[in-house]
């Protein structure tokens, strides 16, 4: 495919699955030393087995002590983390009126604070070397919100705010920060919702299309790479138009 990436370290969460996968593959395909992080060993076992020059790691964004042990082994076996892409995420929708306080907490915890967790377990070795890019999954929700999503369009709109403070903070240290916005992309969770659900979605887009996986997967590896040298703070809509 081509050496973007030659050479570099990429820590990639949520990484077993749907868009996390589909980047793994796409770095790996773009010369980086991929890390596979998920929840699920398993899974992270069977995506490491399919991803060329790729290590797995089982790793959960809301348990700090997990976290640090695998930045621990990365750098022992690479010597350096050049990228993080903040990519895992979970939903558990309801309306304000139905929504439980453990609902809320779950989302929060994983799709805002985990982001904050493994970022700030990266960065040191980051600031040692003044060279890193990090980008965090944001989602068009988190620009317009979304009926039944509190808990993740504030989440989203929260990494947002996120990344324009660390892009200001990282910045002058050689460490760009950048969000990208999906819109609806055919993952697995996004291809059970019912056919006439996913066709009115569809008509939402000035594309007419679901995105496909792949297509978020180029926008992370422009990010992450030297191509995007000067991009720092931006937030990118990869949706289509839909917000529009």
């Amino acid at each position: 495919m081509g050496d973007r990436l030659k050479d570099k370290v990429a820590i990639i969460t949520g990484a077993a699955k749907g868009i996390g996968f589909a980047t793994a593959q796409r770095f790996a395909q773009e010369g980086a030393k991929v890390i596979i992080t998920d929840i699920n060993l398993e899974a992270v076992n069977e995506a490491t087995a399919q991803t060329p020059n790729a290590e797995g790691y089982a790793m959960n964004v809301t348990d700090r002590a997990t976290i640090q042990s695998v930045v621990d082994q990365v750098i022992q076996k690479n010597g350096r983390i050049d990228i993080l892409i903040n990519n895992a995420g979970i939903t558990q929708d309801a309306r304000l009126v139905k929504m439980t306080e453990a609902q809320f907490d779950a989302v929060i915890d994983v799709d805002l604070k985990g982001v904050f967790n493994c970022t700030q377990l990266v960065i040191p070795h980051m600031l040692n070397a003044s060279y890193g890019s990090i980008v965090n999954a944001s989602s068009v929700v988190g620009l317009y919100g979304n009926f039944g999503q509190t808990n993740y369009a504030a989440c989203k709109a929260g990494l947002i705010a996120l990344t324009k403070t660390w892009a200001r903070e990282l910045g002058p240290k050689g460490i760009r920060v950048n969000t990208i916005c999906p819109g609806f992309i055919a993952t697995d969770m996004v291809k059970a919702i019912p056919d006439d659900v996913l066709k009115t979605l569809e008509e939402r887009t000035w594309m007419k299309r679901l995105g496909k996986v792949e297509e978020v997967a180029k926008v992370y590896a422009f990010l992450a790479s030297e191509e995007s040298s000067y991009v720092n703070g931006s937030v990118i809509e990869v949706s289509g138009g839909i917000s529009l």
